[in-house]
């Protein structure tokens, strides 16, 4: 099979330093391919990419109906934070209205990846709890799942957990494939990723953005979750972040997520498009470039929208004095 495209690259003064393909797709709710490159029908791990699909099952299993979660508590569901103030605040009065504590998080601890934050966490000589984790608003909504399903909540992270077979539904409900047993591995926080070809999770954005091919509780969920993502941009990410500048600049008409080693998807929702990317070599700053090569474009961008896309389509290099010395940016290869 012939390689992916180069969709980004490294110029480092005058010469091409590195190249970086990848693969692309964009389509809509009935799987119509508006523009693709590369190998869409291989499987990838879609990473945190796709936590608003895992989030449906929030709508599917009534916890929103219990717990009539906020729309701050939805974006943080469908996150990867970067453990800045406001997120940790809102995770821990998320886990409060449920009657929960940051002991029951099992996604584990890290430092917060905001650069201020984990700064002010070290002069105060605390370490990290759960809260600071990425994914703790992600791993809230997971455990309101399973307080609505009255279910023990221990273990909620575990593949075989009623929690994680929910979630897992939702999900091959939304992208109409199966997710099998033969192309599963662990996430970063702890719970089940299942692999499913590019196409397949494109087509899920579209479907979750139009509603067209969803039962209608997913459609109205998959369009609470992506009116919250987009009402607090900053939420879903952070300070400086691509998802949050892009979704802020776009007010509502995009919902951009990001996922480890190189996966970006989303919906233009003005369109009714779902797409998909993955930089092959998992590089996250050239997987920026990608998509915000592609999205350049493909969603119209006004010139405040151009401007966030460009910091992000060509990204200077800066030496250890903070000299430019190359760049990274996108190929026009969409």
């Amino acid at each position: 099979m012939d390689a992916n495209p180069i969709l980004a690259e490294v110029l480092r003064g005058n010469w091409v330093e590195n190249r970086h393909r990848g693969a692309f797709i964009i389509v809509d709710a009935t799987g119509n391919v508006i523009a693709s490159g590369g190998d869409v029908e291989r499987p990838i791990f879609p990473r945190s990419a796709v936590k608003s699909m895992q989030a449906l099952a929030i709508f599917d299993q009534h916890a929103i109906e219990k717990f009539h979660h906020r729309t701050e508590e939805l974006a943080l569901a469908c996150a990867s934070h970067h453990g800045e103030d406001d997120h940790t605040s809102n995770v821990s009065a998320f886990l409060g209205r449920m009657g929960l504590s940051v002991a029951d998080l099992e996604c584990g601890a890290h430092m917060p990846t905001n650069d201020a934050a984990r700064d002010a966490l070290r002069k105060a000589g605390e370490n990290p709890s759960a809260l600071h984790n990425n994914c703790s608003g992600k791993h809230s909504g997971m455990l309101s799942v399973a307080l609505a399903m009255g279910v023990d909540p221990h273990g909620y992270v575990e593949r075989e957990h009623a929690v994680q077979k929910a979630v897992r539904k939702a999900v091959e409900t939304v992208i109409g494939e199966s997710l099998t047993e033969d192309r599963c591995g662990t996430d970063g926080c702890s719970i089940p990723t299942w692999a499913a070809p590019l196409r397949a999770w494109a087509t899920g954005f579209a479907k979750m953005a139009t509603g067209e091919g969803l039962p209608s509780h997913y459609a109205e969920g998959a369009q609470a979750l992506f009116n919250a993502a987009t009402k607090h941009p900053h939420l879903v990410a952070g300070t400086g972040h691509l998802d949050t500048l892009i979704m802020n600049a776009y007010a509502g008409e995009l919902m951009q997520k990001g996922g480890a080693e190189g996966v970006q998807c989303g919906a233009i929702r003005s369109k009714g498009w779902g797409y998909a990317l993955k930089c092959d070599d998992g590089n996250m700053a050239a997987s920026h470039a990608m998509i915000s090569g592609l999205l350049l474009k493909y969603a119209d961008p006004n010139n405040a929208q151009r401007a966030v896309l460009e910091q992000f389509a060509r990204q200077p290099i800066k030496n250890v004095r903070g000299t430019v010395v190359g760049e990274m940016r996108a190929v026009d290869a969409f």
